[in-house]
C-alpha cells in the first residue's frame, strides 16, 4: 500500500532539534548501557500514555503528574531498576532523577519526564544514577538515538528504532522513536517503553489525541504473555522545528512508527520462535473483535500449541468460547495463511499436514471470523516456549 511517508535511517534524534546520549552507570551488573537521555533543544509539546497497572512505579506517577504541564524539555531513563513498589524513597529517587537533568540542562524540574525499567522492589542506587546523569548531559549528541535505544533495553536482544519523513508544505517533517520490551508484554500497556520525537508543530490537544489512536492500534494489539507492568510508558515530544504538519499525514506516519515499534517488541518477546498475526472479523462490535482477538491471543494452551507446531484450531474456538464476547460456534471460520480450517465451527477438509506446515513457519497469519458484524482488530502475538519459562523463573 502506498504510504505517504518515507522510512530513514535513524530514531529520536532523527527529527531536528533533539539530541540523545546512552551511557552504563553500573546499574546493571553486566556492565551493558543502562541510562539513557534524550533532550529538545527548545520547549516541547508533549503527549504521553501510561501503564493501566494500579501497582505504579514512582516514574510513572510523577511523569504523569510532569505530562500535565503540557511541556517537556527532556525524557531521563534507566534500565536494571523499575523503581516500583519502593515506597516514599521512589518518589524521592524520581524526582532526585528529574531535579538533576533539570537543574545541569537548565529547564524546569517539571518538564523533564522519569522512565525506569527493569526488576520491581529493589530501591534505585541514586548516586549512580546522579554521576549517569552527569555522563549523559556530556555526550549528548545529535546521533545519540542508537546508544539511547540500547541503554534502555532489559531482557531485550536487540535494540528498537525507526524514524520516517514527509512532505508538507515543501518541508520535511520527521518523527522517531525507540522503544523497550520484550517480556510481561500486554500493553494496555506493559513493561514496555517507547518515546516518540518529531520536529512538528501539533498543538496539545491534537497530538495527544494521535499519540492515543496510535498507541490503541499498535501497543494495545499486541501481547507476548498476557502481563500488564507497573512502568509503562509511551511519550510523545513534539519541538515544532519544521512547522506545522497536516494531521492526516502525521496520524499516518506516526501509527506506522509505532506498530513497527510494537511489532519488533513481539518479534524480541522472552523465547519466542513463532510471531502470529491474528485477525479477527465479523464481531458484532470492534470492543468485542478486541476482546476475542486477546483472549485467543493469550489462551497458554494456543500459545503452547502453536510452539509445538501443532494447528489445534479447538483451542482458539475454546478459547473464543470464554470470551465475553459474543460468539456463534455454528457461525466460526478460522483460516490459517489463507488456507481454511474451520468452516461454520466444523473442521474443513484440508489435511492436517498442511495445516501443520504453516504452524511450523516462524511466522503466520490466522484470520478468524465470526460472521455476526462489522468488528474487526489485529493483534499480534507469539507462542510460549520452555525458554520463557528459564527466562521468568527466577534466580
Amino acid at each position: 500500500m502506498k504510504t505517504s511517508f518515507t522510512r530513514i535511517n535513524g530514531s529520536v534524534t532523527a527529527p531536528r532539534g533533539f539530541r540523545a546520549a546512552g551511557v552504563a552507570a553500573g546499574l546493571k551488573a553486566s556492565g551493558k548501557k543502562d541510562m539513557a537521555l534524550i533532550v529538545s533543544d527548545k520547549p516541547a509539546t508533549v503527549a504521553a500514555v501510561f501503564t493501566t497497572n494500579q501497582v505504579k512505579a514512582a516514574p510513572v506517577r510523577l511523569s504523569m503528574q510532569h505530562a500535565k504541564s503540557g511541556k517537556a524539555c527532556a525524557i531521563v531513563v534507566n534500565s536494571g531498576n523499575a523503581n516500583a513498589c519502593t515506597g516514599s524513597s521512589g518518589m524521592i529517587h524520581a524526582r532526585a532523577m528529574a531535579c538533576g537533568v533539570g537543574r545541569r540542562f537548565g529547564c524546569a524540574e517539571n518538564h523533564v519526564l522519569v522512565c525506569s525499567t527493569g526488576r520491581i522492589g529493589v530501591n534505585l542506587p541514586v548516586v549512580k544514577v546522579e554521576a549517569g546523569i552527569k555522563q549523559l548531559l556530556g555526550v549528548l549528541s545529535p546521533r545519540g538515538g542508537a546508544a539511547a535505544a540500547q541503554a534502555i533495553m532489559t531482557t531485550d536482544t536487540f535494540a528498537k528504532q525507526v524514524a520516517v519523513q514527509f512532505k508538507a508544505g515543501g518541508r520535511t517533517i520527521r518523527i522517531g522513536g525507540i522503544a523497550k520490551g520484550a517480556g510481561m508484554i500486554q500493553p494496555n500497556m506493559a513493561t514496555m517503553l517507547s518515546f516518540l520525537t518529531t520536529d512538528a508543530a501539533i498543538p496539545r490537544a491534537a497530538l495527544q489525541k494521535a499519540l492515543t489512536h496510535a498507541v490503541n492500534h499498535s501497543f494495545n494489539r499486541i501481547t507476548v504473555d498476557g502481563d500488564t507492568s507497573t512502568n509503562d510508558t509511551v511519550i510523545l515530544l513534539a519541538n515544532g522545528v519544521a512547522g506545522a504538519a497536516p494531521l492526516a499525514k502525521f496520524q499516518e506516519a506516526l501509527d506506522f512508527v509505532c506498530l513497527e515499534l510494537a511489532k519488533m517488541i513481539v518479534r524480541d518477546g522472552e523465547g519466542v520462535s513463532k510471531f502470529v498475526t491474528l485477525n479477527v472479523r465479523g464481531a458484532a462490535s470492534d470492543r468485542d473483535a478486541v476482546i476475542a482477538a486477546r483472549s485467543v491471543a493469550n489462551s497458554v494452551l494456543v500459545k503452547t500449541s502453536w510452539c509445538g507446531g501443532d494447528p489445534n484450531w479447538g483451542r482458539i474456538l475454546d478459547a473464543l468460547g470464554y470470551s465475553r464476547a459474543k460468539v456463534d460456534e455454528d457461525l466460526v471460520d478460522v483460516v490459517y495463511n489463507g488456507v481454511p480450517a474451520v468452516r461454520g465451527g466444523m473442521a474443513t477438509r484440508t489435511p492436517l499436514a498442511r495445516l501443520r506446515k504453516i504452524v511450523a513457519q516462524p511466522t503466520f497469519t490466522i484470520d478468524v471470523h465470526l460472521h455476526l458484524g462489522r468488528g474487526h482488530c489485529t493483534m499480534h502475538t507469539c507462542d510460549l516456549t520452555e525458554k520463557y519459562v528459564e527466562l521468568n523463573r527466577g534466580e
